[in-house]
């Protein structure tokens, strides 16, 4: 299930935004700022953003800007919503970064055709069928992991886990956030099973295992810095 982060500070345009997504199947975030919006970056990276040029702390072609500068980031898909209709704006968008954009007012039907067209694309051209950091090597097509090109034998969970990690490396994955993704909302046991799955999983990968690291009273972060 896709993740997108809505960014938009009117709460009332954010919230049909949002819900007209969540009804779609897609899993939504809410931002009102740029602020809060890097904050969620930082706690996981979405599959897709709706970003509203107008906010109170930053203009939205800024944050494009930013998130292109980003390594991690820069192919993430972005869509403009934007109240200006001059083909410039629109033209500056796309010139700056974004991969398309929306005119206020739309339908939310076109909301919907637009997200979903924009996250087949990614999917199709951007997503590369191997994960690859340090020495550790996924081949996704073939459900298949190596170290240093000697095959590596995980569990399904193990290899949910790291395949989340790489999919967002260089960024701290809490542990609520780990305990959704990888054992879904229902999970009820203890963190301590994350915290076992981590440790075999290190001990799997060899010497490459310490690419794993722990962020203390917050969870973990995949990282080759």
């Amino acid at each position: 299930m896709a993740l997108i982060y809505v960014v938009e500070d009117d709460r009332s345009i954010q919230e049909i935004e949002t819900f007209a997504l969540s009804g779609a199947g897609f899993q939504t975030r809410g931002y009102d700022c740029a602020a809060d919006f890097y904050l969620g970056l930082e706690e996981e990276k979405p599959d897709l953003v709706l970003l509203d040029v107008m906010l109170p702390d930053e203009d939205g072609l800024a944050v494009v800007r930013k998130l292109r500068s980003r390594r991690e980031l820069a192919l993430l898909p972005i869509i403009l919503v934007t109240a200006r209709t001059a083909e410039i704006d629109k033209v500056k968008g796309l010139d700056i970064g974004a991969d398309d954009y929306l005119t206020k007012p739309f339908g939310v039907m076109e909301l919907i055709a637009r997200v979903k067209a924009m996250l087949r694309r990614s999917q199709a051209g951007q997503r590369e069928p191997c994960l690859k950091l340090g020495e550790i090597v996924m081949d996704q097509e073939k459900h298949a992991v190596s170290v240093r090109g000697k095959a590596c034998d995980l569990t399904y969970k193990e290899y949910e886990l790291l395949k989340l990690l790489l999919s967002n490396s260089g960024i701290v994955m809490t542990r609520n956030v780990i305990l959704d993704r990888v054992w879904g909302s229902s999970f009820a046991g203890e963190s301590r099973t994350l915290d076992m799955h981590i440790k075999t999983l290190r001990q799997k990968l060899r010497d490459q295992g310490g690419l794993i690291r722990t962020v203390r009273n917050v969870g973990y972060i995949l990282s080759g810095e």
